[in-house]
C-alpha cells in the first residue's frame, strides 16, 4: 500500500477536468438522475436483432443514468468524428488529434495553453474513464466480464459528453449465470477468479493504449498504469453513485485490487516513478486476432494495476469527510495550469 492510498481525498465525480465535471457537481452522486440539459434522452442502443447482446443491460442502464455518456451496442464507426479505439493504438496521427482535442478544451477552460504532456495526460484520462465503464459495470451488475479488444469499441467525444460503440461477443461469467449456455460464454468457478479475469481483460485492452500515449504523456510504465488506476477506480465509483450503490462500488473496487502476490518480471511495480521523461514501451507488431484472455491464466492481483483502490476512513481530526474519500495514486498535472486545483488526493498532497 502506497503512502497516497491510506489519505483522504477526492469524493466521486465525473472525468477530471472536463464540462461534464463541472456539471455532475451540481448533483448529489448517490441517487440516479437525468441526462445533462441538451444531452439526447437515453433509449435503448441494444436494438440489434437475433440473440440478445451480452452485457447490453448494464450498457443501457449505464446510458440512461450518466449525463455524459451514450453507449451503443455495435460495431465500431468510423469518420464524422468517430474513433476506433484499434486506430488509437496504430495510428499515431489519430492519437495526436484526440491529444489535440485535449489541448483546445484545456485553453477555453484555462485561458492559456496546457503543456503537451498535460494535454495527453487529459487525453487519458477522459479515454481510460468511460473505456473501463465498459468492462467493470458488467461485473459490478451482472456478474459479467466482457471479452474485448481495442477493434471491439469506437469512441467519440464531445465537450461535455462521450458516444461509445461497443461490440462484445464472448464473455466470462459465474457457473449459475442464466446466459451460462450462450455463445461466447465461458464460466470460471466463483468471485476470485471472476475478479482475476476482469482485470486481466481490461489490463489486456488498455496495454497498447497506454503504449500509444506513452511518448507524448512523457510518463514511463509504471505511471501510466497508475493514471489508469485511478481513472477505472473514479471511474466505476462514480457509477456506483448513480447506481444508489456507492458503497458497495467502494468495497469490491478495494478487493479487486487489493495487493497480491508480486507481478512478474517485468510487470509495473507502481506509482513510484518520478515525473519525466521515460522510454515508452515497446509497441508489439500486430498479430492474429484472438480472445482477449483466452490463452493465459490469470495474472497476480491486481497486476498489472496499481496495488489498493485508495479508499480510507477520514484522517484524525478531519471534518466533513465522508468516509468514502480516495487518495490517488498519480498526479492529473492540473496544477500547472490551474494552481488553486490541486486535487486533496493528489499523491503531491498527501506524501508530503
Amino acid at each position: 500500500m502506497t503512502a497516497s492510498s491510506t489519505r483522504p481525498g477526492p469524493a466521486p465525480r465525473a472525468p477530471r477536468t472536463t464540462q461534464a465535471h463541472d456539471h455532475a457537481q451540481a448533483h448529489d452522486h448517490t441517487q440516479p438522475h437525468g441526462h445533462a440539459p441538451g444531452h439526447p434522452q437515453a433509449h435503448d442502443h441494444t436494438d440489434a436483432p437475433g440473440a440478445p447482446t451480452p452485457c447490453a443491460p448494464s450498457y443501457h442502464r449505464l446510458t440512461a443514468l450518466a449525463p455524459m455518456l451514450d453507449l451503443h451496442c455495435a460495431p465500431p464507426r468510423h469518420g464524422d468524428g468517430w474513433l476506433p479505439v484499434d486506430a488509437l493504438t496504430s495510428d499515431p496521427e489519430a492519437l495526436r488529434e484526440l491529444v489535440a482535442h485535449d489541448a483546445r478544451q484545456g485553453l477555453t477552460r484555462y485561458g492559456r495553453p496546457l503543456r503537451p504532456d498535460v494535454a495527453a495526460g487529459f487525453g487519458l484520462h477522459r479515454f481510460v474513464w468511460p473505456v473501463s465503464l465498459l468492462f467493470t459495470v458488467p461485473w459490478f451488475l451482472e456478474r459479467r466480464v466482457p471479452l474485448l479488444g481495442p477493434g471491439d469499441v469506437s469512441v467519440h467525444r464531445a465537450p461535455a459528453s462521450m458516444e461509445l460503440t461497443v461490440r462484445p461477443e464472448a464473455f466470462v461469467c459465474l457457473p449459475d449465470d442464466p446466459a451460462v449456455r450462450a455463445a461466447g460464454a465461458r464460466t470460471v468457478p466463483d468471485e476470485d477468479a471472476l475478479a482475476a479475469e476482469l482485470r486481466r481483460a481490461l489490463g489486456e485492452f488498455l496495454t497498447p493504449v497506454l503504449a500509444a500515449f506513452g511518448p507524448q504523456a512523457r510518463r514511463g510504465p509504471r505511471v501510466l498504469w497508475a493514471m489508469a488506476t485511478d481513472a477505472v477506480v473514479e471511474g466505476l465509483w462514480y457509477a456506483g453513485g448513480l447506481l444508489g450503490e456507492q458503497e458497495r462500488a467502494r468495497a469490491e473496487l478495494s478487493a479487486l485490487l487489493a495487493p497480491g502476490e508480486p507481478a512478474g518480471a517485468g510487470a509495473p511495480a507502481g506509482p513510484g516513478e518520478p515525473d519525466g521523461p521515460a522510454a515508452p514501451p515497446a509497441r508489439s507488431s500486430p498479430g492474429p486476432a484472438r480472445t482477449p484472455g483466452a490463452d493465459r491464466g490469470p495474472a497476480p492481483a491486481p497486476a498489472p494495476f496499481t496495488p489498493g483502490a485508495g479508499f480510507a476512513p477520514p484522517a484524525p481530526g478531519c471534518t466533513g469527510a465522508s468516509g468514502t474519500d480516495r487518495a490517488r495514486a498519480s498526479c492529473c498535472l492540473v496544477y500547472t495550469v490551474e494552481s488553486a486545483e490541486m486535487c486533496n488526493g493528489c499523491p503531491r498532497v498527501t506524501r508530503r
